[in-house]
């Protein structure tokens, strides 16, 4: 099979799993920034790109995270990481899934994982995933804990929206379309932010000083 046809598959994948939504140059420049042409880190790694397309396609690597423009797959710079580290592609999901203890989950994360969408995320590993979840699912129960509203309380939600904020990049609009809406950022901290300020250092903190 040539290149041409495998980029082509590989599209119409991405397409199937993303929908069929335009990039803006706006989105080009956004996405030129945060990743990096397949076929661009396949020449600095030394990798044949239509072997890691098949990969993708067999469901062995993820998807691309984006398609600019012009056609070309936009992955981020450690895709082969997770697999360097597991030893290799062929033992990449039976690594992936052993980081959660319910096999179910395990599976459900390493099809979000081949989906090539974990782009909230600046590096894809099961432990950003794992605290990508528990930071946006604190931050969404906040409210009902018994202190809510208290100086103490801000405190400790904007300590979990600053470290989401470390975990997550910028997203752009593409990203909104695709996922049919707000994204983890618009909601659990540019919103956050916005409808909680921030507590005044507290009576007695030394850093108030």
């Amino acid at each position: 099979m040539s290149e041409p046809d495998l980029k082509q598959q590989l599209a119409e994948r991405f397409r199937e799993v993303n929908g069929d939504h335009p990039m803006t140059d706006a989105d080009d420049l956004y996405v030129s920034a945060q990743f990096l042409a397949l076929e661009e880190l396949c020449a600095a790694r030394g990798r044949d790109v239509d072997a890691v397309r098949r990969l993708m396609l067999e469901r062995r690597l993820p998807l691309p995270g984006y398609l600019r423009s012009d056609g070309a797959e936009m992955v981020p710079v450690d895709l082969f990481a997770l697999a360097d580290e597991a030893g290799g592609v062929e033992p990449l999901e039976a690594w992936f899934t052993a980081h959660w203890a319910d096999p179910v989950t395990g599976k459900v994360e390493w099809d979000a994982y081949l989906s090539g969408q974990y782009v909230c995320l600046h590096s894809v590993t099961p432990s950003a995933i794992q605290r990508k979840e528990y930071l946006t699912t604190a931050i969404g129960s906040a409210e009902h804990e018994a202190d809510a509203g208290s100086a103490q309380w801000r405190e400790r939600l904007h300590q979990l929206v600053d470290e989401l904020d470390t975990l997550e990049p910028a997203f752009t609009a593409y990203d909104r379309l695709r996922f049919g809406g707000p994204t983890s950022r618009d909601t659990c901290i540019d919103a956050t932010r916005a409808r909680f300020s921030r507590p005044w250092p507290l009576v007695g903190d030394p850093e108030a000083r």
